[in-house]
C-alpha cells in the first residue's frame, strides 16, 4: 500500500515537472504597460482571455503596470484549427476515467463543453464520475463550429462564463463536485477564494465553451442565484483605472463614490495595499461630478392625490402569547425584551402614521404580525395572503434573515422592503434598503471628518483589539499606532513623539481597559497646553460611563465620536416628546423614536410624484432623532450613511460636530 502511495506522489511530481519544462518553449514574456487590458493584451498576440488566464491564474483579479504576463506564442490547435476552417478530428467514443480526472479536465482534453458530456452519459453520471467508468465521449463532427461573439476576434470560438453563486453551508468541494471539477480547478478559476470562501461571492464556473452542443442542443448553464455579488447594471459599467501616486485605498473609493469593502470587493488584490501603477475595476463615469443631494425638501413636494399602500411587518409572535398557558401578557412583557423593543418601535410609528393623516397623504396602511424568529418567519404566507407584491413599500421584518427573504420573494416586482433595525447584511437584493448605517460606515465617517480637517491622527490601541488595528493599518494607512511598553501599557512619551503643532491631533483611544483609558486621557490632558487635542472613539464605549472616568474630563478633550442618532432641542422633537408622553403615559425611547422616524421617513417619499428609489436618489432628510441619506451600493440594493459627528462640549451638553 505503502509503496503505491509513494509511486503515486512521484508520478504526480513528475507529471508537474514535465508540464512545467514542456511549457517553458510555448510560451513568451509580455510587460504590461499604461492602458492594456487582458483583451488587448489576447488579440496582440492572436490568443483568448482565457489562455492568458490560464498561465496566469492571478489576472483574473486584474493586471499591474509593469507586471510580467506569460504568453502562449500561438493560438492553441484547437482554436488554429477552426482558424483555419479545418474539419476537426473526431474525438475517440470512449474514454475510461482515471484518478483524479474530473468533467471538467475531461471536457478541456477533448475540447468539449461539461454539459455535451453529461448530455452523451446523462444515465452513467446519475451519481456522478467514477474511476474506472467507461463514458462516451461525443464526436467533434457533431459540434457545430463556435459562434464568434468574443470582443477579442480570435477567430473560431466564443467566450462563454458560467457562474454560481456560493450559497450558506456550501464548499469547495460541494460546488466543485456539483459542477464536475476539482477544488484545484475551482481555485484556479477563482483566485480570491485560495484564503476566503463569503457566501455571496460569485464563482467563475467554466471559461470557454463551444456555444452548440452535440445534436444541435444549446448547453446548459448552471442555474444562477438571483442574487448575484455584482449588479447587472455595474456588470455592464466598469471601466479599469491605473492607481496614481499617493493615492489610497481611501481617496480612490471616494473619488467613485463607493464604499472602501465594495472597491476591495472589485479588487481583492488591494488587501495588500494601493499600489503606483495597478490596474484596478471600478464603476464607469462615477468618477463625474455627482449633483448634491437636496435636504429636507420632500414636505414641498407632496402629492396627496395618488393612493399609495405600505405594509409593516412587526414580530409581535400574538400566536405564541395566546398559547402560551405558563406566563400571563403582563409577566411575558416583564422579562421579554424583544417583544418590548418591538412594541417601543410600533408605538413610534403609529404616531408617524397619525401625523400622516393630519398631512391629508393618501396612504393605506397594513399591519401585519410577522410571527418571526432569528430561524422561522411566516413571510412566505403573508406574502400570498395579502398580496404583498402589490404594496408600494414594506418595512420590516425585524431579522435580517427575514428581511432578506421578503425582499427576495418581491424582488421582481422592484418593491422597495426597509430593513428597520439591523445591520448585518449576509444576501444582497435590488431592492433592499439599509436603514440602519453599518459599523464600516460609522468606523470610515469618523476618519472622514478628522481628514476633512486636516487633522493629524494618532491611535492608541489596546492588544486585545487586534481588528482594530488590522483595520487602521489596511484602511486608515495614515494614521499613526502609539507603541506601548514590554508590558503593554500605555507611554506618554510614545504619543507626544507623534504630536503636530498648529494642527488638531485627532487620538483615537480604541480600549476597553478603565487603566490605558486614564493614562492615555491623563497624558492628552496635560499636553493640551502645548498642542490641540481631541479625544476620539470610533463606537460605542461602555467603560467610559464608569464613575472612574468622569464626565469633565472627556468634556475638557471634547470627545468626538459617530453616531446613528442626534440629540434634539427643536420645537418640532419637544412637541412629539409631549405627545407621545400623552398617548402613551411615558417618555420615547430610542426605539420608539426610530419607529416614528423610519415609518414617517417612508410615507414621505412614498407621497411624491417620484418613486420611492427616485426620492432616495434624489433627497436625502432629518426626522426627530434619525438622517435618512441612502446611497446605492454598486453590489446591492442601498445602505443609509445617514450618520453624525458628535462631540462633549465644556458645556456639559452634546453637540454635532460641523
Amino acid at each position: 500500500m505503502k509503496n503505491r502511495l509513494f509511486f503515486s506522489i512521484v508520478l504526480t511530481i513528475f507529471s508537474f515537472v514535465f508540464s512545467v519544462s514542456a511549457m517553458q518553449d510555448k510560451y513568451i514574456k509580455h510587460t504590461v504597460v499604461k492602458g492594456e487590458t487582458i483583451i488587448i493584451i489576447a488579440q496582440k498576440y492572436r490568443v483568448t482571455p482565457y489562455d492568458i488566464y490560464k498561465l496566469n491564474p492571478d489576472s483574473q483579479n486584474g493586471i499591474q503596470l509593469n507586471s510580467v504576463l506569460l504568453i502562449p506564442t500561438a493560438v492553441p490547435t484547437n482554436y488554429s484549427n477552426l482558424a483555419k476552417n479545418d474539419a476537426p478530428k473526431s474525438n475517440p467514443t470512449t474514454h475510461i476515467v482515471l484518478q483524479n480526472e474530473t468533467l471538467y479536465s475531461i471536457s478541456k482534453q477533448y475540447n468539449l463543453t461539461i454539459e455535451a458530456l453529461k448530455a452523451a452519459n446523462a444515465d452513467l453520471l446519475n451519481n456522478g464520475l467514477k474511476i474506472g467508468q467507461n463514458i462516451t465521449i461525443p464526436s467533434s463532427n457533431d459540434i457545430q463550429k463556435p459562434i464568434i461573439k468574443s470582443e477579442s476576434k480570435v477567430k473560431g470560438y466564443s467566450e462563454k462564463v458560467s457562474y454560481h453563486v456560493i450559497e450558506s453551508k456550501e464548499t469547495k468541494y460541494s460546488i466543485s463536485k456539483k459542477y464536475g471539477m476539482t477544488i484545484q480547478e475551482l481555485e484556479r478559476l477563482n483566485p480570491q477564494i485560495v484564503n476566503d470562501f463569503p457566501i455571496g461571492l460569485k464563482l467563475v464556473i467554466s471559461s470557454i465553451t463551444s456555444s452548440v452542443v452535440a445534436n444541435n442542443k444549446e448547453p446548459v448553464t448552471p442555474k444562477v442565484e438571483k442574487t448575484p455579488l455584482l449588479s447587472t447594471s455595474l456588470k455592464k459599467n466598469l471601466q479599469e483605472y491605473v492607481v496614481k501616486p499617493k493615492e489610497t485605498i481611501r481617496s480612490i473609493a471616494s473619488d467613485f463614490h463607493i464604499s472602501e469593502v465594495e472597491l476591495m470587493q472589485l479588487n481583492p488584490e488591494l488587501k495588500k495595499g494601493a499600489k503606483l501603477g495597478m490596474i484596478l475595476r471600478v464603476p464607469l463615469l462615477k468618477k463625474a461630478i455627482v449633483p448634491k443631494k437636496e435636504q429636507g425638501n420632500l414636505f414641498k413636494t407632496i402629492n396627496t392625490n395618488a393612493r399609495k399602500q405600505l405594509a409593516l411587518l412587526f414580530p409581535f409572535n400574538i400566536s405564541k402569547l395566546e398559547s402560551d398557558t405558563i406566563n400571563s401578557t403582563q409577566a411575558r412583557l416583564k422579562k421579554d425584551k424583544f417583544l418590548n423593543l418591538t412594541l417601543d418601535f410600533y408605538s413610534g410609528a403609529l404616531m408617524a402614521i397619525d401625523s400622516a393623516k393630519v398631512l391629508g397623504l393618501d396612504v393605506d396602511i397594513k399591519i401585519l404580525d410577522s410571527q418571526e424568529t432569528k430561524n422561522s418567519s411566516n413571510i412566505t404566507a403573508l406574502v400570498q395572503q395579502y398580496d404583498l407584491s402589490k404594496m408600494d413599500a414594506i418595512i420590516g421584518p425585524f431579522y435580517q434573515s427575514n428581511v432578506e427573504k421578503l425582499a427576495e420573494l418581491v424582488e421582481p416586482t422592484k418593491i422597495p422592503v426597509i430593513s428597520p433595525l439591523s445591520k448585518e447584511v449576509v444576501k444582497k437584493f435590488s431592492n433592499l434598503y439599509q436603514s440602519m448605517p453599518s459599523s464600516e460606515l460609522l468606523r470610515n465617517s469618523i476618519f472622514d471628518y478628522m481628514r476633512s480637517k486636516g487633522g493629524n491622527i494618532i491611535a492608541v490601541i489596546d492588544p486585545k483589539k487586534s481588528s482594530v488595528k488590522q483595520y487602521i493599518q489596511e484602511i486608515q494607512k495614515d494614521t499613526k499606532i502609539v507603541g506601548l511598553s514590554t508590558k503593554n501599557s500605555f507611554l506618554a512619551d510614545s504619543l507626544k513623539v507623534h504630536l503636530q503643532k498648529g494642527k488638531m491631533n485627532y487620538v483615537i483611544i480604541a480600549s476597553e481597559s478603565t487603566g490605558m483609558i486614564l493614562a492615555s486621557t491623563t497624558a492628552m490632558l496635560n499636553l493640551q497646553k502645548d498642542y490641540q487635542i481631541q479625544m476620539v472613539i470610533m463606537e460605542p464605549n461602555e467603560t467610559l460611563d464608569f464613575e472612574e472616568i468622569s464626565l469633565t474630563r472627556l468634556t475638557k478633550l471634547k470627545l468626538l465620536y459617530p453616531s446613528l442618532s442626534r440629540p434634539n432641542e427643536t420645537d418640532e422633537a419637544n412637541q412629539f416628546d409631549a405627545k407621545y408622553k400623552k398617548i402613551n403615559k411615558i417618555t420615547p425611547n430610542q426605539y420608539a423614536i426610530r419607529g416614528f422616524d423610519i415609518t414617517f421617513d417612508t410615507l414621505i417619499r412614498l407621497s411624491q410624484e417620484r418613486t420611492f428609489e427616485e426620492t432616495v436618489q434624489k433627497s436625502s432628510s432629518e426626522q426627530i432623532e434619525n438622517k435618512f441619506d441612502y446611497v446605492e451600493n454598486t453590489t446591492y440594493g442601498y445602505s443609509n450613511k445617514g450618520i453624525y459627528i458628535l462631540y462633549y462640549d465644556t458645556d456639559l451638553s452634546i453637540k454635532e460636530a460641523l
